[in-house]
C-alpha cells in the first residue's frame, strides 16, 4: 500500500505489517483514504479528528447548499394594475432570495370563461421578471387555477475585463 505520513508526505509503497507498527508507534491510526487506487493509499493520522473535521466540512457544505423554498402568489383575473405591480416586486424578491415562485391565478364563478385574462397577467409577470427569474414550462390549468413556475435566473457571468487604457502620448513625441 502507498502511504503517507501525518505530515502529508508521501514514505512510499510499505508493508501493511510495517504500516501498522508505524501507525501504532506514532499512537495514530492507520487510515484507508483511496481504496480504489493501485495500491491503496493510508494515510497515519488521528481517526477521531479526522471524523471531526469531515463532519465539519458536511456541516459547512450543507449551509451553503440552501435549499431554494416554493413560495406562491395568488392572483384573481380582476386585479388592479397597481396591485399587479405589488405583487411583482414581491415576486422579484422571492426569487432574488433564490427561492422558487408559482403565480396562481384564481377563477370563480364566470371569470372561468375568460381564461385568456389569466393568461395575460401571466405573461405579463413574466415579461416584468424576466431580468430576475425565468419561467418554468408553460401556464397550466387545474380546475379553476392557472399557475407558472418561476426560478431565479442563474447569476450572469460577470462581464470580460475591460482593456487597459492605452499610455497617452506626450505631446510633440
Amino acid at each position: 500500500m502507498r502511504l503517507i505520513d501525518m505530515h502529508g508526505t508521501m514514505l512510499g509503497i510499505k508493508p501493511l505489517i510495517e504500516a501498522v507498527n508505524m501507525a501504532k508507534g506514532a499512537g495514530l491510526d492507520l487510515v484507508e483514504i483511496s481504496p480504489d487506487a493501485n495500491p491503496p493509499v493510508c494515510k497515519v493520522m488521528d481517526f477521531s479528528k479526522f471524523l471531526y473535521e469531515k463532519e465539519k466540512q458536511d456541516r459547512e457544505n450543507r449551509k451553503k447548499q440552501k435549499a431554494g423554498v416554493l413560495k406562491e402568489i395568488r392572483l384573481n383575473p380582476r386585479i388592479a394594475s397597481h396591485d399587479l405591480q405589488t405583487k411583482v416586486k414581491h415576486i422579484e424578491e422571492f426569487l432574488k432570495e433564490h427561492n422558487k415562485v408559482r403565480v396562481t391565478v384564481v377563477f370563480r364563478g364566470r371569470e372561468n370563461q375568460h381564461r385568456n385574462l389569466g393568461e395575460e397577467i401571466l405573461m405579463a409577470i413574466k415579461d416584468n421578471l424576466s431580468a430576475v427569474g425565468v419561467v418554468e414550462g408553460r401556464p397550466s390549468m387545474m380546475g379553476n387555477r392557472m399557475s407558472i413556475m418561476l426560478a431565479p435566473a442563474h447569476v450572469q457571468a460577470k462581464p470580460a475585463a475591460k482593456p487597459a487604457p492605452k499610455p497617452e502620448q506626450a505631446p510633440g513625441a
